[in-house]
């Protein structure tokens, strides 16, 4: 089995509700998947750290808020100073996600900042591995609607529950998940 770790912040139960969808299509490739949940003060547990440095690849997810991650993602992105130091993670696979309540929202800051934290940490990235649906007769329903390449991007609108997400994204979250257990299975055999 490939471990996966998916390490994530959510602020509304949103971004841990694409968490787990990334995880059970990582787990649909044979995978095994952690979840950590960064809490409210941007902390792991304590198991969490060693979770990701036993991990084959790491994947990243974060609400996007004003344009960039949560304060909590980045005060966990800076806690990982010390696995930086002694490269705990070098070589393994990196992806990440977000979420947002707009169709663009400036997801894209996002996505470049977690795919700027596996370069640090001598990562190795992936993205989506899905062409978007663009054509006219698509809908949000359809796989990777927002046309994400270097990563995964969901929009749950600001008045939607946890239980209201569009089912696409939820697919495409899944089918995501799946990439990085396939990317990370022929690199890490």
């Amino acid at each position: 089995m490939t471990p996966i770790a998916i390490v994530y912040h959510s602020g509304y139960g949103h971004t841990a509700r694409v968490a787990e969808h990334v995880g059970k299509g990582a787990t649909s490739a044979g995978a095994t998947v952690n979840l950590v949940a960064i809490n409210a003060e941007g902390d792991i547990p304590d198991t969490g750290w060693e979770i990701l440095k036993d991990a084959d690849a790491i994947i990243f997810g974060a609400p996007t808020y004003m344009g960039m991650v949560s304060w909590q993602f980045k005060k966990f992105a800076d806690a990982s100073s010390k696995p930086w130091y002694t490269m705990d993670w070098k070589g393994k696979i990196a992806a990440g996600f977000t979420n947002s309540a707009t169709l663009n929202g400036d997801k894209e800051l996002t996505i470049s900042y977690l795919s700027a934290l596996g370069a640090q940490h001598k990562m190795l990235w992936t993205g989506t591995g899905m062409h978007p649906s663009n054509a006219k007769a698509s809908t949000r329903d359809d796989l990777n609607n927002l046309g994400g390449y270097r990563g995964l991007l969901v929009v749950s609108p600001s008045d939607a529950s946890v239980e209201e997400m569009i089912s696409g994204d939820l697919l495409t979250a899944e089918a995501f998940g799946y990439n990085v257990a396939d990317v990370t299975k022929a690199v890490k055999g």
